[in-house]
């Protein structure tokens, strides 16, 4: 089409595996991106959807090449420019915005030297006016305080304002293509919506074209004008987005749809109750903080229980106290005031005091399991240090438990010997729920493990927890941002804001029509399946954020 300004034609990439053979993770994948349009690509992990994006600046990642096809960038072949040229190119004409913007930003550095550097090491503006032009963007973006922000530190702002300033970086050369790699996946749903709608607001204000690379159609279906599915690297559905969500023609777009973040017809069903038992878990006025004194308040009074063989959701934002409050009752942090009781007995504040039997029966799962699974380790070594710590076992009789482990959680025996980064981020989480089923306890605290996860794999996890719920009686707490997935497998839950919890009860209790106003916060924060629903849920959000403060 005349008005395209970025062609890819039956690209194909190619790796190398161990014994030398060549295969294919993209393969003939074709699509136009015009000027002043989105598409998304979407698929789960390993679909190809960064590898795509990545092939849109003339790049491969090390250990895959371009091995056919081509990528024009308004006629320009970008797999046959010089290195120079593509540099010059990729700071210009094209830019990227990481997933991870904590990850991409230089913590030595002001975030202003950061955003303006581009412009200024290329000769197209002076400093001056590159941070002009900042403050622009930073006020185009809604960030507090534009004139100031960018003297900060990346760590000294959050999570959500350090992605729209990578956005800021990102368009401060005026790009003709953005690349958004997975822009909102590590944010909370409330701050999500926010940081989507500036990306959009963004992309329309400029005119720019833009490839967004996500895993949630309910999201991508708020910014893009057409869409692209992925599987296995190769091509399933390519149309308008209306078309795609209204009436998908692929059975794997419809699973995709199924798995989406969206609140569910039912909620979860609590198990019935034939007495009062007594809970196995009960926290009782607990108040925690940082600092020499407790002096940063992070808990202030909490009050709850777990029943055995329940799941607890416990939500909120980012900063609202969840996993301080999963690392007092795990022993990893002091309780200022008030106390943990397991089985009616009061535990010791911290892990150094209490017995090996009480620390195996409260186990932490971790939300990164990438970081929380040494890389140089093999799976079964990292298996077996619970194993014999708790149970005593020789190491031989401990390899063949973490075979039964492994099998327990869905994954072949024969991955005891890879390492962590050989495997996908799904199998990662499985065998992070594997150490804590090693110790065999009686509450696993789950911190956010499905929040880094495409939406199939997340399902995935879920089904298994209740499986194993239902087969070992686990009692679970499950802390998330994501009301929807929190929805899905909670028995009870308990609304965080603060450090103070503002709801709790039964599902239907604490989610009812007049629900506590944060409650309804996050409820308005879960995206449906329709084009228009951003702009909408964008107006309720700061309605309900006035009203609360």
């Amino acid at each position: 089409m005349a008005d395209s300004l970025l062609k890819v034609r039956n690209l194909e990439v190619s790796a190398r595996g161990r014994k030398g053979r060549e295969f294919s993770i993209v393969d003939n994948i074709s699509f136009d991106v015009q000027k002043g349009e989105v598409i998304a690509l979407i698929g789960e992990s390993g679909s190809g959807k960064t590898t795509i994006s990545l092939a849109c600046l003339g790049y491969s990642r090390p250990g895959c090449h371009i091995t056919g096809g081509s990528v024009l960038l308004d006629g320009i072949s970008l797999l046959e420019q010089p290195l120079p040229k593509l540099q010059e190119l990729r700071g210009k004409d094209i830019t990227y915005v990481a997933q991870s913007a904590a990850a991409s930003f230089n913590g030595a550095m002001t975030i202003n030297d950061q955003v303006i550097e581009m412009p200024v090491i290329t000769g197209s503006a002076t400093r001056q006016d590159a941070l002009s032009k900042a403050t622009r963007l930073y006020k185009e973006l809604e960030l507090p305080d534009p004139e100031n922000i960018g003297k900060r530190y990346p760590h000294q702002v959050s999570g959500g304002q350090l992605q729209r300033l990578m956005a800021a970086m990102a368009m401060i050369s005026d790009p003709r293509l953005l690349i958004l790699d997975e822009p909102t996946t590590a944010l909370d749903v409330t701050t999500q919506i926010e940081v989507l709608h500036a990306f959009k607001t963004l992309i329309q204000n400029h005119n720019a074209s833009a490839i967004y690379v996500t895993h949630d159609l309910s999201l991508v279906a708020q910014v893009a004008d057409h869409i692209l599915v992925l599987k296995d690297g190769k091509m399933v559905e390519y149309g308008a987005t209306e078309q795609i969500i209204s009436v998908p023609r692929n059975d794997y777009t419809r699973e995709l749809m199924a798995a989406t973040h969206l609140m569910p017809e039912e909620f979860h069903a609590p198990p019935l109750v034939t007495a009062q038992e007594p809970p196995l878990l009960d926290v009782r006025n607990v108040s925690a903080g940082y600092g020499p004194k407790h002096e940063f308040i992070a808990l202030r009074g909490i009050d709850l229980t777990v029943k055995s063989g329940e799941t607890v959701g416990v939500i909120g934002e980012s900063g609202s106290g969840k996993t301080t409050l999963g690392r007092v009752i795990s022993g990893l942090m002091n309780a200022a005031k008030g106390g943990v009781f397991l089985n009616g007995q009061r535990l010791a504040n911290h892990v150094d005091r209490r017995s090996r039997d009480e620390l195996r029966q409260i186990q932490f799962a971790f939300q990164m399991a990438d970081v929380a699974l040494n890389p140089r380790q093999r799976v079964n070594k990292i298996l077996s240090r619970p194993i014999m710590f708790y149970h005593g076992l020789r190491r031989s009789e401990a390899t063949r438990e973490v075979a039964r482990l492994l099998e327990r959680v869905d994954l072949p025996s024969s991955f005891a010997w890879r390492f962590p980064p050989e495997l996908s981020g799904g199998q990662r989480q499985r065998v992070n729920l594997a150490r804590a089923l090693a110790a065999r306890p009686s509450l696993i605290i789950c911190d956010e493990i499905t929040s880094a996860l495409d939406t199939i794999v997340a399902q995935q996890i879920l089904d298994l927890l209740e499986s194993l719920q239902d087969d070992l009686g686990l009692s679970y707490m499950f802390i998330t941002h994501d009301i929807a997935t929190v929805t899905r497998i909670s028995d009870r839950i308990a609304v965080m804001r603060h450090g103070e919890i503002v709801a709790q009860g039964l599902v239907d209790e604490v989610l009812t029509q007049d629900c506590h106003e944060y409650t309804q916060l996050l409820l308005n924060s879960v995206p449906e399946m329709r084009t228009d629903w951003l702009d909408e849920a964008v107006t309720r959000r700061r309605k309900l954020i006035a009203a609360l403060s």
